[in-house]
């Protein structure tokens, strides 16, 4: 099967679609189907990190089983780092003059969206759609839909307008043009449900990679006796450092909980973004510096190495769809608390593999701390390792062919139907 994916974003930009994206097209290809990636260009400016942006991305794509195919984006970035992708993408449309496609599987509905629509409809390929991003929450990154303090009160009405009137609108008509939508996890299919997505919907999380599941105990101990600091405990924390991730209530949380336990534990966070000058004053601010270590980006494959070196994983983010990294450290052994949210919601288990609370500051930290207790941990860990076992990229790949195979006698049992009411109102004209 030849199956072309589209998306905005991809290596190297980090972030949560581009390593599902990337995992799925790879794992596809292992099971012996041509899989070609359409994505933007980075590094489009003349800056030494431009280049070192276009070096990373040919290097990436020259090593990498999956076909990528880079079409036009914009010099402007948003502040997160993600480009906005050229308007016309002659290049996607060029491939598909020459080459033929089974399935076409888009990734976002705007942008790339459209145009998969449109090449679906022209070649008569089945569309199917990923519901990554709740959108609504990410407004935000442009600017015109930025809300402040000193913001007119009519902007407010017009933006809470779009967030809930807008965005689901769009998403329903987006949705209904697909044959087949893909939700990675149930919570997130009940809100396109509540959307009035009638399309068919199926659940496909984000998978992990086997290397998740290996470790590599002496990188690991290297990182502890980095980071560790000589406390008893160490935790983690992975994702972009933006407004949307709620790390400002995960610092809070922490001096909360420096309050209940004293200093005796240390905390790395794992990644990068906009807000991290401002997390390291608030950090300052609560009086918790020196108890929290902003690592920065690591590479994909290096995350496993500083979740095995940790005791428990820290997740506050109310704003994600699955939250990949909630399985990766599971894969790790490591117990998750969370913020009750769609997507924590639907892999951690309260009081089974990690603990949900409310975004309330004392009760999270009750719950870390509860975590720890020697008679719930052992059981803690053994549960999440299970709860990953769920999401080996291996055996969500064979159930994501067989969607696909499904999907594309249902596109041939429409279009037969199609045919077959022509070919009936013909025969009642005559």
């Amino acid at each position: 099967m030849k199956i072309a994916m589209l998306t905005n974003n991809y290596r190297p930009f980090v972030g949560g679609v581009p390593i599902s994206v990337e995992r799925q097209a790879q794992e596809l290809v292992k099971l012996g189907h041509q899989v070609t990636v359409f994505a933007p260009e980075y590094g489009n400016g003349d800056t030494q990190e431009d280049e070192l942006l276009r070096r990373e991305m040919r290097e990436g794509d020259e090593k990498s089983p999956e076909r990528v195919i880079r079409y036009g984006s914009r010099k402007r970035k948003m502040e997160n780092g993600m480009v906005y992708p050229g308007l016309f993408p002659s290049g996607i449309l060029d491939v598909f003059e020459r080459e033929h496609f089974d399935r076409i599987h888009v990734h976002h509905p705007m942008f790339a969206g459209p145009w998969a629509l449109y090449l679906g409809r022209k070649y008569r390929i089945p569309v199917i759609y990923t519901y990554h991003t709740r959108y609504e929450d990410y407004l935000h990154y442009i600017p015109c839909f930025r809300v402040g303090q000193d913001s007119v009160a009519v902007k407010r009405k017009a933006v809470e307008w779009i967030q809930k009137k807008a965005v689901p609108a769009y998403m329903k008509w987006f949705c209904g043009q697909c044959d087949l939508v893909l939700a990675p996890s149930a919570g997130m299919e009940q809100l396109l449900r509540e959307y009035g997505v009638k399309t068919p919907l199926a659940v496909f999380p984000t998978g992990l990679e086997e290397t998740f599941f290996r470790k590599d105990a002496a990188r690991s101990r290297e990182i502890r006796e980095q980071y560790g600091r000589g406390k008893r405990y160490l935790f983690a924390a992975v994702s972009r450092l933006e407004k949307e991730k709620n790390y400002g209530f995960l610092l809070r949380g922490i001096a909360e909980l420096k309050r209940r336990m004293g200093d005796d534990f240390h905390v790395l966070v794992i990644g990068d973004g906009s807000q991290k000058s401002e997390l390291k004053v608030r950090a300052s601010i609560l009086g918790i510096q020196d108890m929290v270590t902003f690592v920065g980006n690591v590479p994909n494959g290096e995350v496993k190495d500083y979740l095995n070196a940790s005791d428990l994983f820290l997740f506050a983010s109310k704003s994600e769809t699955q939250g990949i990294v909630l399985a990766e450290a599971m894969a790790a052994g490591l117990p998750v608390v969370a913020v009750h949210a769609v997507g924590a919601d639907d892999i951690v288990e309260d009081g089974v593999n990690g603990f949900l609370t409310e975004e309330q500051e004392e009760a999270w930290a009750g719950k870390v701390s509860e975590t720890l207790n020697e008679e719930k941990y052992g059981g803690m860990r053994r549960a999440a390792l299970a709860t990953a076992e769920n999401y080996r990229s291996s055996r969500l790949a064979i159930y994501e062919e067989m969607l696909y195979n499904q999907c594309g006698l249902k596109k041939g049992d429409r279009s037969y139907e199609k045919e077959d009411r022509r070919e009936r109102s013909a025969v009642a004209l005559r």
